[in-house]
């Protein structure tokens, strides 16, 4: 009995370890494309400011590897999708996706790492409120309320803000806008028809066509710009690093939701979020108020809320599940000993007769 609890005890620690070492994979990449990016694009730091150029570069990289995963290496397997499915259901997404990666990079420039993760917090509003616009969330006068607290306190932390600028606000919170309604639209436009995506097969069928939308503004936007400026030239190191970052935090995420849940990503999340805030305040010297701290720390109880909230609920349909399949299973058991009484009977008026 000792040797088997032993045992025992030994895989749960292996399943504890892994789990821990995904999450800290996943913060430790997350928080780098995060610096990375800002690194990049902010002005007083390597001073390459064409947002639309790294989300490019990031884009023909990953769909690069992608491809290399799903059908040269075939290590991850593709999803059988027609054309006209593609057309309808993955383009979309891929133009939603192309926008809020777009106006997230551009928000670097203007605002601080510290209060664009503050701005951040705002997805789960954005995200049940276009839920419950397209019918996806149910209407709940608590939730509302719970969304209208981390509004508040994302509205002090912006008020704190020690430099605030109007543009940036509006290039992050287009970005958290057009990002909620790609979660949506997932859901109506994939979803509900079967098709589940991971993050290798997302990068496989979604990241060519953000690469094709983004090629528009760019050549309006940014390509007349980096021809005049000669001196911006393509560091491959620097842009081959960050790229590869950026594809490294699409396979974390892949092993940390298919190994532990997408509610340990959310706790993770939050973790980085604090991390990045410190970051931004202790090393890049970003100034942090105390507002700043009181709003966002407003707005992630808010969050935290929210979340315990989806687990509940989550906990409660698959109590639900498993009670409808221990029923099934009792519906099962009833017919088959129906079934073998009747055989019985029968037999035995067989008997009878002969």
């Amino acid at each position: 009995m000792g040797s088997g609890g032993g045992v025992l005890s030994e895989g749960v620690l292996k399943k504890i370890v892994l789990s821990y070492t995904y999450v800290i994979i996943w913060i430790f990449l997350s928080f780098s494309v995060i610096v990375y990016n800002k690194y990049i694009l902010d002005r007083k730091m390597y001073n390459w400011p064409y947002p639309i150029s790294l989300t490019m570069i990031h884009m023909a990289f990953c769909s690069s590897l992608a491809y290399l995963l799903v059908r040269v290496f075939k290590l991850v397997d593709p999803v059988s999708m027609s054309w006209p499915l593609y057309l309808k259901s993955v383009v979309p997404i891929g133009l939603l996706y192309s926008l809020s990666l777009w106006l997230s990079n551009s928000a670097y420039i203007y605002l601080s790492v510290s209060f664009i993760q503050m701005l951040k917090a705002l997805m789960p509003v954005a995200v049940y409120s276009i839920g419950v616009i397209c019918s996806k969330e149910s209407f709940s006068p608590d939730t509302m309320l719970n969304m209208l607290s981390i509004s508040i306190g994302v509205a002090i932390a912006a008020y704190g803000e020690a430099k605030f600028d109007s543009w940036g606000v509006i290039l992050q919170l287009g970005a958290v806008a057009f990002e909620a309604t790609r979660l949506v639209m997932i859901q109506i436009l994939l979803t509900s028809k079967g098709i589940t995506l991971n993050p290798i097969t997302s990068l496989y069928y979604v990241a060519p066509c953000c690469f094709a939308f983004l090629f528009v503004p760019w050549v309006m936007v940014e390509y007349p710009d980096l021809k005049e400026n000669s001196s911006y030239h393509l560091d491959y190191m620097i842009f081959g690093t960050n790229s590869f970052c950026a594809f490294a935090l699409n396979l974390a995420v892949f092993l940390l939701v298919g190994k532990t849940s997408a509610l340990t990503m959310n706790v993770a999340g939050v973790v980085k979020d604090w991390m990045l805030i410190a970051f931004s305040w202790s090393v890049i010297k970003d100034t942090v108020t105390p507002i700043n701290l009181v709003g966002y720390g407003l707005a992630f109880m808010g969050v935290a809320y929210y979340n315990h909230i989806k687990l509940q609920a989550l906990k409660a349909k698959e109590a639900l599940k498993k009670s409808g399949e221990n029923d099934d299973d009792q519906e099962s058991g009833k017919l088959l000993m129906q079934e073998i009484r009747e055989g019985e009977n029968n037999n035995a008026i067989k008997s009878n007769g002969e």
